[in-house]
């Protein structure tokens, strides 16, 4: 199905599904692999199989290169997860962890018209991850790292940028943190503020978290301030400083500008913005702390840290994570247009130059009707994934 067609569907369709509507669209998976040569007679068959086949093998043989156009591995994305952070289901396992990363593939294929596949590992360890991987590369052009825990994605990320000569991205990480700073460019707008002026309260200090608080900061917004299950973090936390080497401790250093310390009420206090993406729930009283106009990203999913009614009693701006409720925060919107824009223009890193720059072209997208409930356009909308793929490219031309 075609973007266009899914955009005419009816999404309030999305409210109405049956367990027996599920299982039968996942019967025997959701993928298949189609050929993109006739193979109707002997011709066919002597033309993309044997004897022709062995004259671009060799070609390949002598120049390595031309496998970047002889064969579909170029334009071939890995999904790939060890389904330790599955959704919202947790450490689930990589069989389990399947039928998602194959909705991620048919995600690649429709909205970036990229070819993908799952690769489900049994393993957690993450050298033994690099390893496959590296083995692996010849078979593809791009790695999609998904639901893999934190800390561990974090140390996977690294070495997968620097054991492969490709692109790379966790997109649990990024990918949030793109369509987040896109939203909270518009959101910003909305209330008549300017984004640097920001201060900001970032629930959750895990994958998605600190990628957010990382490109908030890229960006130019310098009061950013992390929660986790201990209160704000820090550089004065002891049980920071006791692992120097942890993303917590370094965003510790480069964050909370104020140095302040304690809980959500001490963070929220005079603050502009809360985005959420973590499991804890949000106080109202909480709520009643912040800003004038505030604004309210409350991520997580199913069940946001605050219901929309509740925070519209007190903030000017509410996204969610669903697409049940306005201004949904969706990775689609971001990861199928940064792939094809690294892919298209051959670079070999995926760098918050490029982050950046999809960020801006989605909040540009929204920026002609703009409203309160319209700070992001629609996953479905057409123009977005074409609109990442330029900017990403130009990205890389510039750098």
């Amino acid at each position: 199905m075609s973007i266009d067609a899914l955009a005419a569907t009816d999404n309030s369709a999305a409210t109405a599904l049956s367990e027996a509507e599920i299982f039968d669209a996942h019967q025997g998976g959701k993928l298949s692999i189609a050929s993109t040569v006739p193979l109707s007679n002997k011709r066919d068959l002597s033309i993309a199989y044997t004897p022709g086949v062995a004259e671009v093998s060799r070609a390949i043989h002598a120049k390595p290169e031309l496998a970047r156009t002889l064969t579909w591995a170029q334009r071939l994305v890995v999904v790939v997860s060890d389904g330790t952070a599955v959704l919202g289901l947790g450490n689930i396992g990589a069989s389990a962890s399947l039928p998602v990363m194959e909705g991620k593939s048919a995600l690649f294929k429709t909205f970036g018209d990229l070819d993908s596949i799952p690769l489900v590992l049994n393993t957690t360890d993450v050298d033994e991850i690099v390893e496959t991987l590296v083995r692996l590369r010849p078979s593809f052009g791009a790695v999609n790292l998904e639901d893999i825990s934190a800390p561990r994605c974090f140390e996977l990320e690294e070495k997968l940028i620097e054991a492969l000569d490709c692109p790379v991205m966790h997109d649990d990480q990024h990918g949030t943190a793109v369509v987040a700073l896109a939203a909270l460019t518009n959101a910003a707008k909305v209330t008549g503020r300017g984004l640097e002026s920001l201060r900001v309260v970032v629930s959750g200090a895990g994958a998605a978290g600190i990628a957010v608080a990382e490109i908030l900061l890229a960006a130019g917004i310098t009061d950013v301030v992390l929660l986790d299950s201990r209160g704000v973090i820090n550089s004065a936390r002891k049980d920071l400083a006791a692992d120097t080497a942890s993303k917590k401790a370094d965003i510790a250093g480069r964050s909370n500008p104020r140095g302040l310390e304690g809980g959500p009420a001490e963070a929220l206090a005079g603050a502009d913005v809360f985005i959420g993406v973590s499991s804890s729930k949000l106080d109202e009283e909480h709520l009643k702390l912040m800003n004038q106009d505030a604004i309210v990203f409350a991520l997580s999913n199913p069940d946001p840290e605050v219901l929309p009614e509740v925070a519209v009693k007190y903030a000017a701006v509410v996204a969610t994570g669903r697409s049940d409720f306005p201004n949904q925060i969706n990775n689609v919107l971001a990861f199928p247009g940064i792939f094809r824009g690294a892919l298209d223009a051959g670079a070999r890193r995926i760098t918050p130059a490029m982050k950046l720059a999809a960020a801006y072209a989605i909040a540009d997208l929204a920026a002609e009707d703009l409203s309160a409930d319209y700070i992001v356009p629609s996953p479905l909308d057409p123009r977005v994934a074409p609109a990442v793929t330029a900017a990403v490219a130009a990205a890389v031309e510039a750098e």
